[in-house]
């Protein structure tokens, strides 16, 4: 049953009442649940009714699949009001509706086949970069939503700041956005999807009533555009830059992905003499904790590559070829996809060495705080689980780690970052890329000063975690 999760009655309930806040439905109004299941939102309709003594509205729930329609039938089959259709509401008929409310299924692009990725892509404009299913849903429901109509939806919160839901955030300010409401995040229980209650009106844009989860509230007034709403939310301005991160910086990337670090990764001590020339140190991010005062160095990965990133012939691996050459080590190597398309013993990814191999900065992909270590000497090489960052001039390796420890970049980055579990950070590097740099640490790495001007730091830059967020 693709992307379908119950919604608690309790939250249920209080979206319907959001429905219908603005103006109470009529018998002869519409209402519709693009996305029904067993038919949640249609019992919370039902109970809402009852509750206020008032007569049922014109009910359509929409159910793609056929496992469901037995129950729906047996609880709706003799209520004249309600209505249920087999189809699917992304490729359904346009029709119109007073009032719509649901929780449309998550479903990542991962998650669809190749022809229904061209559809989508065909018909919806929302259908950009690595959508997720409830992203297309809100742009359809927005075009069957009559004029005033009310729409009430739960979906994850990803869709304010994430690039690939840019495209919907510019369709949706269009509109009259009443409220959003960040949720608890245990609102599915174990299904941990930040979620968010979005009320829309099909009426001009007009202000924004934002409740986020510490109890905070704020009224926005949301841009058109495709920049994330994150900033706003959180009371703040979003922050025009002429010069960012990436701006100044060689790369910022995430690590090395081998495919199989169980073959690739090995302790550095005891190391094969013969595997030496082909050993770097290398660090994951669980191996970087508030503690660490230096980069761990007790792992080293072998690469198969020159400094250039090169793949080395087979016949120069010497002792690393026979390592790989092992039956185990062999199989593991073999069983992964991506020897589909490259040599048997290449990364998954091919490693950026040239970049990778100078003075960087470096950070765990997810963090409670954000924390970040100094590799002067440019020797480590960090694995999938920790993003680097290069300055173009390693002399302002300093004014750039100082300025990531600062309360001015970790409240950016806590505005701009995605959720993972129990509100931990995750930085990516799209993210990191778009920090503004203020007018002094551009000057700074302009002038090639940084390190003259500026203490040295200690080589782990860990922030303080401050609540930052306005009151």
């Amino acid at each position: 049953m693709k992307g379908f999760v119950p919604t608690p009655h309790e939250t249920v309930d209080a979206m319907v009442e959001l429905l219908f806040r603005s103006r109470l439905p009529h018998s002869d109004d519409t209402v519709l649940d693009p996305g029904c299941g067993t038919g949640e939102f249609i019992d919370g309709i039902i109970r809402w009714c009852e509750r206020q003594g008032l007569a049922l509205p014109r009910i359509t729930g929409v159910e793609s699949d056929e496992r469901h329609l037995p129950v729906l039938r047996a609880k709706y089959g003799r209520l004249s009001q309600v209505r249920i259709r087999h189809a699917d509401f992304l490729t359904d008929d346009r029709a119109k509706y007073d009032f719509i409310v649901g929780n449309p299924p998550y479903v990542a692009i991962t998650g669809l086949s190749e022809s229904e990725k061209a559809r989508y892509r065909a018909r919806y404009a929302s259908a950009r970069g690595r959508f997720d299913l409830y992203i297309l849903f809100f742009e359809q429901a927005l075009r069957s939503l009559a004029p005033s109509g009310q729409l009430v939806f739960i979906t994850p919160e990803k869709y304010l700041y994430v690039d690939t839901a840019g495209p919907l955030r510019d369709l949706l300010a269009r509109y009259h956005i009443e409220k959003i409401h960040l949720v608890r995040e245990d609102t599915f229980a174990e299904l941990v999807t930040y979620p968010t209650i979005t009320v829309v009106r099909n009426a001009p844009p007009g202000r924004t009533q934002v409740r986020r989860r510490d109890g905070g509230q704020v009224t926005v007034e949301l841009p058109l555009g495709r920049d994330s709403w994150l900033p706003l939310l959180e009371g703040s301005a979003p922050q025009q830059a002429a010069v960012t991160l990436g701006d100044v910086c060689l790369r910022v990337s995430c690590g090395v992905a081998t495919g199989a670090d169980n073959v690739f990764v090995r302790p550095a001590d005891g190391l094969d003499p013969g595997l030496r020339r082909f050993a770097r140190p290398t660090v994951a991010g669980r191996q970087l904790t508030p503690e660490t005062t230096d980069i761990p160095q007790r792992f080293v990965m072998l690469t198969p590559y020159n400094r250039d990133g090169r793949l080395l012939p087979f016949e120069r691996l010497g002792a690393l070829g026979r390592y790989l050459m092992h039956d185990d080590v062999r199989e593991r190597l073999l069983a992964r996809t991506c020897v589909q398309r490259k040599p048997w013993y290449a990364f998954h990814e091919t490693p950026a060495l040239r970049e990778i191999l100078r003075p960087k900065i470096l950070c765990k992909d997810i963090c409670e705080r954000p924390q970040f270590w100094v590799d002067r000497s440019g020797d480590v090489v960090p694995r999938h689980s920790v993003y680097y960052i290069v300055p173009r001039d390693p002399a302002t390796i300093d004014v750039i780690a100082r300025y990531l420890q600062s309360p001015a970049a970790h409240q950016w980055l806590a505005q701009n970052c995605q959720r993972a579990s129990k509100g931990f950070l995750r930085l990516q590097s799209r993210v990191l890329k778009r920090l503004p740099l203020p007018d002094d640490v551009v000057r700074a790495v302009s002038d090639g000063r940084a390190s003259a001007h500026l203490e040295s730091p200690p080589r782990q830059m860990e922030l303080a975690f401050h609540a930052v967020s306005p009151r």
